[in-house]
């Protein structure tokens, strides 16, 4: 149970989660030509995780000051586990997703997008060591890196099945995967900032420069609430221009996404204490999981209503 802390193995599901409901719960369903095997997109699915898992390693590595300052129960590199030992796994993690990732770019015949699995890799571990640290920056990576792992599904499994006679349609399908992207990237944005917000008595200790930090709690708070109207303003507009006439997915969203979301705004505005702030960031996490989910939804609604 303590390594599986260690590796935040729930957020690992999450993104595990994502990457095969748009496989099987939106290109399948839509058969969609796709360029790898069952076996091969599983092997894309574990690359990713694994990465992660290295990512969210590393990164308690670093972090044992602070989690000892915010979270001293949650604690696991230094007690449970050595820090020799944390750094062990994380190599091993690591290496292996980038060593997945060659394999992977060599079978779609794109040996230079095993560059992404190394880069994604710098990435977690410059986070880890010191982007966290600048204000915002981190969050901004950290929202990109989530996003990523949508779009790594078009490189490896879309952009090489293009052929002479589906190039509109592979784009199509390319777009919504860029839509749904944009939506991770913004909803897992605002979810960092809050968890800055959370933390910020830890990270202040440990001389960290986040944003709560800078401008104060309830500053941070405000501007998170203006900016959660963002990815609001975005799904009511593709809502609008895309699935008005879907009522069904339109109601689906309303109710499992965009009426979370208004809470959230509304909420925001007004948290104070730490439980709220961890609960915001909870009800965040819902409405990445329940707005991923969306694509079963509409897949399913074209199958049976086309």
């Amino acid at each position: 149970m303590k390594f599986l802390k260690l590796i935040r193995y729930q957020n690992l599901l999450m993104l595990a989660f994502m990457q095969l409901i748009f496989r099987y719960g939106f290109f399948k369903i839509q058969n969609v030509p796709l360029a790898l095997t069952d076996w091969q997109y599983l092997l894309l699915v574990l690359s990713t995780v694994l990465l992660a898992a290295g990512g969210y390693i590393i990164n308690n590595i670093f972090d044992q000051d602070t989690d000892n300052s915010n979270n001293p129960n949650s604690v696991i590199v230094g007690k449970s586990i050595s820090e020799n030992q944390a750094y062990n796994l994380y190599g091993i993690f690591t290496v292996t997703g980038v060593v997945i990732g060659f394999y992977l770019s060599n079978v779609i015949q794109k040996p230079g997008f095993a560059s992404l699995f190394i880069l994604i890799a710098a990435a977690l571990y410059l986070y880890a060591s010191s982007l966290k640290q600048m204000m915002l920056i981190g969050n901004i990576i950290v929202a990109l890196l989530l996003s990523f792992s949508v779009l790594i599904i078009g490189f490896f499994d879309l952009y090489p099945a293009i052929g002479i006679d589906n190039p509109q349609q592979m784009r199509i399908f390319f777009s919504i995967l860029l839509d749904y992207a944009i939506f991770a990237f913004m909803i897992n944005l605002l979810r960092e900032i809050v968890k800055d917000i959370e933390d910020i008595h830890g990270d202040y200790n440990q001389g960290m420069n986040t944003f709560p930090i800078a401008i104060g709690k309830s500053k941070t708070a405000k501007i998170v609430c203006v900016l959660s109207l963002i990815p609001l303003s975005f799904i009511l507009y593709y809502i609008n221009k895309y699935l008005i006439e879907v009522v069904f997915v339109t109601v689906y969203l309303l109710v499992f996404v965009v009426g979370p979301l208004l809470f959230f705004t509304i909420k925001i505005w007004t948290a104070t204490s730490k439980k709220e702030f961890h609960n915001l960031s909870s009800l965040l996490k819902l409405i990445l999981f329940f707005g991923i989910l969306s694509v079963v939804v509409i897949s399913l609604n074209i199958k049976y209503n086309a």
